[in-house]
C-alpha cells in the first residue's frame, strides 16, 4: 500500500532549511547560501522510497518582514504551516528557542499539528549547550522526536527522515515516483542565477534582485536562456555588471556550471542587467514576479 504525507519545513532565515531539504533528497533542488533570506517561494522537494513518498515543503525564513516581498515571504511560510501533515521545526543547537520558534509553536498548538524538532549546526555547539537547548524546547511543546543534525556534512539527516516517516499515511502519492520536485525548469534556473549574486555580491544588493527567464530554447545538445536581472537602483546594477562586465560573466559562469551539471546537457546563458526602482515594496512589480500575496490564504 502506498503511502505519503506533506511536510513543512520552517524556522528563522539561515538555519539550515533548504540546506536540510537538499540532504534529505540527495539532490539540489533549493539555493543555499551564508545570506538570510534566500528563500523567497515554498520550494517542494519529492523524496520517493519503496512505497513511500514524503512531500518536502521548503518554506521562506521567518522574520520581521521590512517590504512587500518580506511580507509575502512571512505568509508564504506562515500558511505552510496549516497545509500539511506535520511540521519540521528546525532551529540553531546553540541558541535556546526565540520569539519566532514561540509563534511556530504555538501555530503547532493552535492547530494540533505533529512536529520533529531539528537541532541544527551541532557542529559549532558542545553536549552542554545542546542539552540546554533540548530542555528549553521541551518545556514549550510535546515533539514527536528530537534529532540533533548538522545538515551541511549529512549528520543526523537519515534519522530526520526515519522519524517522518511515522507521519505518512495510507493514501496514492500526489507526484511520480521518479519526481524530485514540482519547480518549473525556468523557476530552477533563474533561482540558480540569483544564488551565485548572493554569493558573489555584497550583503544588501542581492537582496533587491530578481531573476526572470525571457526565453529558454531546448535544442538537441544545447539550451540556450536569455535571462534578466532586475534591481533596484542605477548603482546596483553598475556593481552586478563589474568592471568590463566582469563580475556578470562570473555570475553567468558560476551559474552555467551548476545549471550544465543539473540538466545534463550543454548550456548558453545570456544575461541581461535591468533597474525597477524599489521593487520590492510595489504590489504591480511583485506580482509580475510571481510574489503575489493575495494569492496566500
Amino acid at each position: 500500500m502506498k503511502r505519503t504525507a506533506f511536510i513543512s519545513i520552517v524556522g528563522r532565515p539561515n538555519v539550515g532549511k533548504s540546506t536540510l531539504l537538499n540532504a534529505m533528497l540527495g539532490e539540489k533542488v533549493a539555493i543555499v547560501s551564508s545570506k538570510p533570506q534566500t528563500t523567497r517561494n515554498r520550494i517542494t522537494g519529492i523524496l520517493t522510497r519503496g512505497d513511500d513518498q514524503f512531500v518536502f515543503l521548503d518554506t521562506p525564513g521567518l522574520h520581521k518582514p521590512r517590504t512587500k516581498l518580506g511580507d509575502y515571504m512571512v505568509k508564504s511560510a506562515e500558511q505552510s504551516i496549516g497545509d500539511c501533515d506535520a511540521v519540521i521545526l528546525i532551529a540553531d543547537a546553540e541558541h535556546p528557542a526565540g520569539n519566532i520558534e514561540t509563534s511556530v509553536i504555538e501555530r503547532l498548538r493552535a492547530g494540533k499539528i505533529p512536529a520533529i524538532l531539528v537541532l541544527n549546526k551541532t557542529d559549532l555547539s558542545g553536549a552542554e549547550t545542546l542539552a540546554k537547548t533540548i530542555m528549553s524546547y521541551a518545556e514549550l511543546y510535546d515533539f514527536a522526536a528530537v534529532v540533533p543534525t548538522c545538515a551541511l556534512k549529512g549528520k543526523g539527516v537519515g534519522d530526520v527522515v526515519d522519524e517522518a516517516s511515522k507521519f505518512l499515511k495510507e493514501e496514492d502519492w500526489y507526484f511520480p515516483g521518479d519526481e524530485v520536485t514540482d519547480q518549473s525548469e525556468r523557476l530552477y534556473a533563474a533561482e540558480v542565477i540569483r544564488e551565485k549574486m548572493l554569493r558573489l555580491l555584497s550583503r544588501e544588493i542581492p537582496h533587491g534582485t530578481v531573476v526572470t527567464i525571457e526565453e529558454w530554447h531546448d535544442e538537441d545538445t544545447l539550451i540556450k536562456i536569455r535571462a534578466e536581472i532586475y534591481c533596484e537602483k542605477p548603482s546596483h546594477k553598475a556593481i552586478i555588471i563589474g568592471k568590463n562586465g566582469e563580475m556578470l560573466k562570473r555570475i553567468g559562469t558560476y551559474a552555467r556550471e551548476d545549471l550544465e551539471s543539473f540538466f545534463g546537457t550543454k548550456l548558453f546563458l545570456d544575461l541581461w542587467v535591468k533597474v525597477k526602482e524599489g521593487w520590492r515594496d510595489r504590489g504591480g512589480y511583485l506580482r509580475d514576479f510571481g510574489y503575489d500575496i493575495k494569492s496566500l490564504k
